[in-house]
């Protein structure tokens, strides 16, 4: 997967987010001359996809860390629990992945796992015992911190708080110590350690992950603290700013190999009435240091879509492929499942260029892992695609297209029996509404569904043989946005099957799945 948007047109600059789509949180380190982030994954499989670029605005997806159930246990995972946000880091020729894994009861499990390429393979979790979320790793004199935002317990005073690990075997060797409380604003989460002139800059996120969410730093002569709040904070936030950039925050820093210092952060794109529904982003934004030796954010202190700056020599990559037609044995990085997939419901083998899905007892409501496989939204307005070969044999089985927002909150295009007819469904659930939208008859043979997606609205659309596509329903965006549904993820496009309460009898075979941005 290819991402990054460079402005050919300009002698300089790029256009944020330099990932769009469900990726937040992000996490970067460079090695030489090469970079490479991370992402928060919640409750979906494989988990924190890892990017690498060559200048920072440029990237491509090189896998997903913890793609092993061992590593990544998400049974009975609520939405938006799960992997909670990953850092990054490089030590002594070793890749660090440090994260949190959020449970049901909301209990915090932080780890880190290893890895000499950062493709992979990565180790088995080390645990920590310090809870709090978004943790991050620091070393000096050869010595390792682990920084969170809780002590030893979940209900710990909200604050910054650092212990010595060992770096083996990950077991605390000092007590945690609360080093910094933020510069006022609620949930300070999202620490950072960096040494620059004899400092230690200490990077946080605060005010809530929404459209109050800023950036702030603090500094000290020790890293114990205490640490002084730069009096300029917050030094990233379009709080409040309904811009097209909104919720600005979660951020990280690197030094780039030619001397300059860059900002990666999460953000988000409204798309009517303050609503999002792809989820936050990671953008980027150019850092300058003032004579005060404090970092000043793109000039403002504010984040632009156009950031018309000089940037690191480009290496763009190739034009992402739009369709896959699952004529190889490996699926792309950027497919994902909701929870730890039963990989026997899967096949690309079964029959030959075509994804084989076996509907098992499980649906898109419930909290365990259905059949699903699918591509986050990226876009405010595109075409998904794919073409189903699927004969139900009973009533209760269905297969076909999800727009998934949340176990609660999906809009589904399926093919199902109803008596001795094969029908198309459009079929909404919003909590307690749900309903049909529309149900038209199929004549035999595969049939071809489209998804339409613009800023308002998604079409559902299908056809057969060679009769051109059909339009049978339109469902509003704005119900499947973060702001109706809560947590923090992003719109997935799935393909599903099911077979509501009972294995099914018959495969779905999916010919091909294509994702079409529409400029």
């Amino acid at each position: 997967m290819i991402c990054g948007v460079a402005l050919t047109a300009r002698a300089q600059g790029y256009k944020n987010p330099i990932i769009p789509g469900f990726y937040p949180d992000p996490s970067v380190c460079r090695v030489g001359d090469d970079y490479y982030l991370v992402n928060s994954s919640f409750e979906y499989f494989p988990g924190v996809p890892i990017w690498h670029s060559k200048d920072l605005v440029n990237w491509e997806q090189i896998g997903n860390v913890l793609n092993r159930a061992s590593q990544l246990p998400l049974s009975g995972c609520k939405p938006s629990n799960g992997i909670y946000a990953s850092t990054i880091r490089y030590h002594n020729g070793l890749f660090y992945m440090v994260t949190t894994l959020v449970s049901g009861t909301k209990e915090y499990g932080n780890f880190f796992v290893t890895a000499k390429n950062p493709a992979g393979p990565w180790s088995e979790p080390v645990f920590v015992n310090q809870s709090g979320i978004d943790p991050s790793l620091f070393w000096e004199n050869g010595k390792m911190y682990f920084i969170s935002n809780r002590g030893l317990k979940s209900n710990d005073a909200r604050a910054i708080y650092e212990s010595e690990i060992d770096s083996i075997t990950g077991k605390r060797l000092t007590e945690p110590k609360m080093i910094w409380k933020g510069s006022g604003g609620s949930y300070v989460e999202g620490p950072h350690m960096y040494k620059r002139n004899g400092y230690y800059y200490l990077l946080t996120a605060e005010g809530g992950t929404s459209y109050g969410h800023m950036v702030t730093i603090a500094r000290s002569k020790n890293i114990w603290g205490p640490f002084e709040s730069d009096p300029t904070n917050p030094i990233l936030s379009n709080r409040y700013a309904y811009s097209i950039i909104s919720g600005t925050g979660h951020a990280d820093m690197v030094e780039a190999a030619d001397g300059s210092w860059w900002m990666v952060h999460l953000a988000f794109r409204p798309i009517i009435d303050q609503i999002h529904t792809t989820g936050r982003e990671t953008c980027l934004e150019p850092v300058e240091w003032n004579k005060e030796g404090w970092p000043v954010v793109n000039k403002t202190g504010t984040a632009d879509i156009i950031v018309d700056t000089k940037t690191l020599p480009l290496h763009p990559y190739p034009a992402a492929q739009v369709t896959d037609n699952f004529d190889t044995d490996q699926l792309d990085f950027s497919y994902i499942h909701l929870r730890n997939p039963d990989s026997a419901n899967y096949s690309l083998k079964k029959r030959q260029g075509y994804l084989s899905l076996i509907g098992s007892a499980f649906t898109l409501n419930d909290l365990q892992s259905p059949t699903f496989i699918g591509k986050r939204q990226r876009h405010f307005s595109f075409d998904a695609v794919t073409s189903v070969d699927f004969d139900p044999q009973s009533d209760n089985e269905e297969a076909g297209l999800t727009l998934e927002m949340t176990n609660d909150h999906h809009y589904d295009f399926y093919i199902k029996k109803l008596g001795n007819q094969r029908v198309l469904v459009v079929y909404y659930k919003l909590e307690l509404i749900n309903g049909i939208k529309a149900e038209v008859p199929l004549l035999p043979g595969p049939v071809k569904l489209k998804i339409t997606g613009t800023k308002t609205v998604y079409s559902f659309s299908y056809a057969q043989g060679d009769a051109p596509y059909k339009e049978i329903a339109q469902l509003n965006t704005r119900y499947l946005g973060t702001e109706v549904t809560g947590g923090y993820n992003g719109v997935i496009i799935g393909m599903y099957a099911t077979g509501n309460g009972k294995v099914s009898a018959r495969p779905a075979y999916f010919d091909y799945f294509t994702y079409q941005p529409i400029q």
